[in-house]
């Protein structure tokens, strides 16, 4: 893949054999960021788990404390008193079978789905569309329950999923670059504990292999798993 100038540019100040603790790895990042608009920070975490076992799949939910930068538009099938319990709590779009009819056709305008479990004999009808793209509601991820307003609230101030792909790396977005460096390393550090939480006990050896943090455009820079995050530090 060819590269801008700009990038080469900054890649020759990185020296990718380095460790940086979490803190200077933020630092680094915010310094030497070149694009002209707001980028995402993500961070991938490579874990020593086979995924192809189905007891050593790692996934499920967090909330960050900052949110990701970006409020998703929630939709919420329900039926009855949750309908109004979802509008109540900020859903964009709610309702039952029509939005199921609706999708089938074609509409996908919404970032997360929510149900309630009396709806998903109706929502199963639309998995094939859903489900690729990471929308299908799931009790696993607390999107499929009767506790609408919650599960709307926490969509929209911050709630991601997380889940290793084929190659056992959990890819994740915790943030915007315009972010204080202390909201960057909260939700990083939300999110880290979180995945540890959640090591399979199946899994033997390492578990955290490597952590790399960057932005849209820019290089991945590398975490030392091991190091204590410390939000004062760049707060």
């Amino acid at each position: 893949m060819k590269r801008g100038k700009k990038y080469q540019d900054i890649i020759k100040k990185l020296d990718k054999g380095m460790l940086f603790n979490p803190g200077d790895a933020v630092s680094w990042i915010k310094e030497n960021h070149f694009a002209k608009f707001d980028e995402s920070v993500d961070v991938a975490i490579n874990l020593g788990v086979d995924p192809r076992k189905a007891d050593q799949v790692v996934r499920g939910t967090v909330v960050l404390p900052h949110g990701t930068g970006r409020v998703p538009r929630v939709l919420v099938f329900a039926q009855g008193e949750k309908v109004t319990e979802a509008t109540e709590a900020g859903a964009d779009y709610t309702g039952g079978e029509e939005l199921v009819e609706k999708i089938s056709n074609g509409w996908l305008d919404f970032d997360a789905c929510i149900a309630t479990p009396d709806m998903m004999k109706h929502v199963g009808k639309i998995g094939k569309i859903l489900g690729p793209r990471k929308l299908m509601p799931s009790p696993k991820s607390g999107t499929v329950t009767f506790d609408i307003g919650k599960a709307v609230k926490d969509a929209k101030g911050g709630r991601i999923e997380y889940r290793t792909d084929k190659n056992g790396v959990v890819h994740c977005t915790i943030g915007r670059i315009s972010f204080e460096s202390s909201q960057l390393l909260e939700n990083f550090s939300v999110l880290k504990d979180a995945i540890v939480r959640a090591k399979p006990a199946s899994s033997k050896g390492k578990y955290i292999k490597s952590i790399y943090i960057t932005t849209t455009m820019g290089p991945g820079v590398r975490i030392d798993p091991s190091a204590d995050i410390e939000v004062q530090e760049v707060a």
